[in-house]
């Protein structure tokens, strides 16, 4: 370990620094959902029509999907593995269909539309696929984050308490979901927007409740552990503003963008997810769920797509 990090490492583990950390990132986290906030209420003044305000809307919702799913943790101490991992499956399979109808399909579409092929248009959807799991690759391994049964990834030599290593691990997953409603929006297409904000707020309310119950057996606190949870889902607003920044503005950005949420959702799926759910001996059960969630997500983006 070279001498800057091991100063960094003596910074960050100085017992008499952590209530100091501890109140700043509360302030931050207040201020962050206070200027949240602050936005959507400007966009909603100016009308909620533009792609910014509907992104923002749309992951408004999801990040209070996260916290209404939080919320029984007050009173609930633990949750049994099977219907645990039942529930993340159910999650799982949502996120699957999402990609697949309400990403892809209509990435594919879009870029034909901007290339003028079929070809084309795949090619741009497959390199945004590409680059949104490699993006989430190097977040798995730069990002200091932990698994309740997975265990710790990330840089070694970055100490934190559990309990913030397990809400990083949430972010990493709030934050392409987030992205994916902005870039949803972006083409100002509410089809491809509304069936996959809807897609994403129901399954962040099982995993809101997952999270918030796990993180009771690092925080103790049933107060503490609700209130971390529900901050996670301020990540999805935070991926909603930069999916919309960043394809907003230049046609072939949209369906590359779309592949892009669409690889860094499926790495979720495979990489978190559902080895989390076949670590117990469930891998039936939770498997059941995946296919539920995806079931009920085709239907939906039937519906309202």
């Amino acid at each position: 370990m070279n001498t800057r990090a091991r100063s960094v490492q003596r910074f960050l583990t100085d017992p008499g620094r952590t209530a100091a950390v501890r109140r700043l990132g509360t302030a931050l986290a207040l201020a962050l959902l206070g200027g949240l906030v602050w936005v959507a209420w400007v966009h909603g003044r100016g009308g909620l029509g533009t792609p910014m305000g509907l992104a923002l809307a749309g992951s408004g919702v999801a990040a209070l999907a996260t916290a209404v799913g939080a919320l029984p943790a007050l009173f609930i101490r633990r949750i049994s593995p099977r219907w645990e991992d039942v529930m993340l499956g159910f999650g799982a399979g949502v996120m699957i269909a999402a990609a697949c109808f309400s990403l892809i399909v209509p990435g594919v579409a879009a870029g034909t539309e901007t290339t003028g092929s079929r070809a084309g248009g795949a090619t741009l959807v497959a390199a945004g696929l590409v680059l949104g799991a490699l993006f989430l690759l190097l977040a798995d391994r730069v990002v200091p984050h932990e698994h309740p049964q997975a265990g710790r990834h990330g840089p070694e030599w970055v100490h934190l308490r559990r309990v913030w290593l397990m809400v990083f691990a949430i972010a990493l997953h709030n934050f392409p979901e987030g992205m994916a409603i902005g870039v949803g929006f972006s083409g100002g297409d509410p089809a491809v927007g509304v069936p996959l904000t809807a897609a994403i707020a129901i399954q962040d309310i099982p995993e809101g409740l997952v999270v918030a119950v796990a993180l009771r057996t690092v925080a103790y606190l049933p107060w503490r552990a609700t209130l971390a949870a529900a901050l996670t889902g301020l990540a999805e607003p935070l991926g909603a503003i930069v999916g919309v920044a960043l394809t907003s503005g230049f046609a072939p950005l949209y369906p590359l963008g779309l592949g892009f949420a669409a690889g860094a959702m499926i790495w979720v799926v495979s990489h978190e997810i559902v080895p989390e759910t076949h670590r117990k001996g469930h891998e039936q059960a939770a498997t059941l769920g995946l296919i539920g969630g995806f079931v009920l997500m085709m239907m939906l983006d039937t519906a309202l797509g």
